[in-house]
């Protein structure tokens, strides 16, 4: 692909995450051409970084790696991952997207993902994909099923002794790589951009992520993972098996004082399923979970929630005002209980924080599209269509519209999809 190039399809797709997967798959098999983007280097969003789903505890990437395989094979998908979208715009029923393709400094059509550079590679840097419990290379494969299978280099930590260059068997490392810029019309487009989490390190009260042994939830995921950084569940500090294990919810949301004054949504089931997890991985350990409330909203949760109580971990009603360190690297947790029992802190080996969720992508001075007051994108007419949008012709599914979790975010690229394909069909194909 060449700057300024500019690439025509039915439909644009922006997020390889489950929603943007779901919502390109259910277009593609309807015979239109679909573009999708991706601000990471492979598709798979966060769902291919977790351990299990709830409430069935089937495995994540069981789900999500053959849904990323379809995607990367389908004859009328094309994926352009490590983009940024610099402009979106709707005129006269077209969409015209500016895109940025960032430099991975390889090249993307010479790499066969072979590895050879990242075994070569002697810089070792903390990986981002493990909860940074373990090391990677400057230059590397994100993960092992990541997709595509292009190694990527860090500028910011490569040295620039060349090994990579020299070992790679096609030449397709390029330290001159730079950005380019190019546009893609549309007859449509669907926003699958997804949420982040509040940082660790924004939160006083919790030590701002500089207690030892207390983790976030997406790392808790790496941890619980089958093929996470240390192959069993230890704590980060010292390697130890922990006896008491606590979850703190609502570590950000629900709290106008850090911004965020909504219920996250999902953090009460990620949680339980956590525990659960937990519990199966170490039987002998204590699990608490501290809570304001537990909001068990979808089919089989709250079967899921009493399933979790009759295995013995034991739910404390009350609000955490404050997280410390303590002795021998455990963690003081001081709370209020709300039995009646007043202040009281808790000392336990491992705390994991419920972080608040924030929209992942904010179309301020790239779209002129209405967001609600918590800055998610808004849905004009919910009550009608979820994924309608303020502007004609484009759609929102997922978690780009508020906190979701996975159920409800395929279910709504299924509507997205079809909302999308009726707009192509009224453009004529």
């Amino acid at each position: 692909m060449e700057d300024g190039q500019t690439i025509t399809c039915d439909a644009l797709v922006v997020g390889g995450g489950i929603a943007g997967l779901q919502s390109a798959l259910d277009l593609a098999d309807q015979d239109f051409s679909v573009v999708i983007i991706e601000k990471d280097l492979s598709i798979g969003g966060k769902m291919i970084r977790l351990s299990k789903v709830f409430p069935t505890l089937d495995c994540s990437s069981c789900i999500t790696t053959p849904k990323m395989a379809s995607a990367a094979h389908h004859e009328n998908i094309t994926i352009y991952t490590w983009c940024t979208l610099k402009q979106l715009n709707e005129n006269q029923g077209m969409i015209r997207a500016r895109v940025t393709q960032k430099p991975r400094y390889v090249d993307q059509d010479k790499c066969i993902g072979c590895r050879k550079c990242e075994y070569e590679c002697p810089v070792y840097i903390p990986d981002p994909e493990q909860g940074g419990f373990c090391a990677t290379k400057a230059v590397r494969i994100p993960f092992s099923n990541a997709i595509p299978q292009v190694a990527a280099l860090d500028p910011e930590n490569c040295m620039l002794c060349g090994k990579c260059e020299k070992v790679c068997p096609t030449g397709a490392i390029d330290y001159f790589q730079k950005p380019f810029d190019f546009v893609i019309e549309a007859k449509t487009a669907i926003l699958c951009t997804g949420f982040e989490m509040t940082t660790i390190e924004g939160k006083p009260q919790y030590g701002n992520g500089k207690v030892p042994n207390v983790v976030t939830a997406l790392q808790m995921e790496r941890l619980l993972a089958p093929h996470g950084p240390y192959n069993r569940m230890l704590r980060p500090s010292d390697g130890m098996e922990p006896d008491s294990i606590a979850f703190v919810q609502c570590a950000g949301s629900r709290d106008k004082s850090m911004g965020i004054p909504y219920c996250s949504r999902f953090c009460c089931m990620y949680a339980i399923k956590q525990a659960m997890l937990l519990s199966g991985a170490l039987p002998l350990a204590d699990i608490y979970i501290y809570y304001m409330d537990i909001r068990a909203f979808g089919k089989g949760y709250e079967q899921f929630y009493q399933t979790a109580k009759a295995m013995g971990i034991q739910f404390i009603k009350g609000k955490v005002g404050r997280i410390e360190g303590a002795e021998n690297g455990s963690v003081a947790v001081r709370f209020e209980a709300q039995d009646g029992s007043g202040v009281t802190t808790e000392n336990h080996d491992l705390v994991v924080l419920s972080l608040g969720v924030l929209p992942d992508w904010s179309p301020e001075g790239v779209c002129s599209i209405s967001t609600t007051d918590d800055r998610f994108i808004q849905t004009v007419q919910p009550s009608i269509g979820p994924t309608l949008t303020s502007r004609k012709g484009i759609f929102v599914a997922g978690a780009a519209a508020g906190p979701k979790d996975i159920v409800d975010s395929i279910s709504e690229a299924g509507a997205a999809a079809m909302e999308a394909s009726n707009s192509i069909i009224s453009h004529g194909r």
